[in-house]
């Protein structure tokens, strides 16, 4: 995945695309952090799954500047935040459907002993455990709030 964000980094700047530039230049300064964080130990290469998880940090991050610009009234930033968004989940894998979110909850569900709104966290855990960086976190509780409250 590296080698992939490296090559469309030399691409886009060769292109002089301005916008994906900026956007790979900070992908690869959020793997450079990531990297030399404390306890993080700075000769080991990351994992295509830590790679993932801070990619989809990034565009949780932009999706929330997206959100709170368009809250203060600058909808030109918000736009400019979810282009950058639209980059970024380019090297994310592609999202779960509603259905698939959904029989993930079902499994989960079915392990519990007592289906109640108290397992709520502990579903959601196990959800997203199984999901990954797949799945919208937001969606995932809703999904399971929405199960629990029915019963079985």
């Amino acid at each position: 995945m590296l080698d992939k964000i490296a090559q469309d980094l030399k691409s886009a700047m060769l292109s002089r695309d301005v916008l994906r530039t900026s956007v790979l230049r900070s992908i690869k300064s959020a793997f450079i952090y990531a990297k030399t964080a404390p306890g993080a130990d700075p000769s080991a290469d990351l994992s295509d799954e830590q790679m993932v998880t801070i990619i989809a940090k990034e565009a949780k991050k932009r999706q929330e500047s997206a959100d709170s610009f368009v809250l203060a009234g600058q909808p030109d930033r918000a736009e400019s935040e979810l282009a950058e968004k639209a980059i970024i989940e380019e090297y994310l894998p592609a999202k779960l459907t509603e259905d698939e979110l959904r029989a993930l909850v079902e499994t989960a569900v079915s392990k519990l002993e007592e289906v109640s709104p108290r397992a709520m966290g502990q579903v959601i855990g196990q959800v997203k455990a199984q999901a990954g960086p797949a799945a919208d976190g937001n969606q995932i509780a809703q999904l399971v709030k929405d199960r629990l409250n029915q019963g079985k």
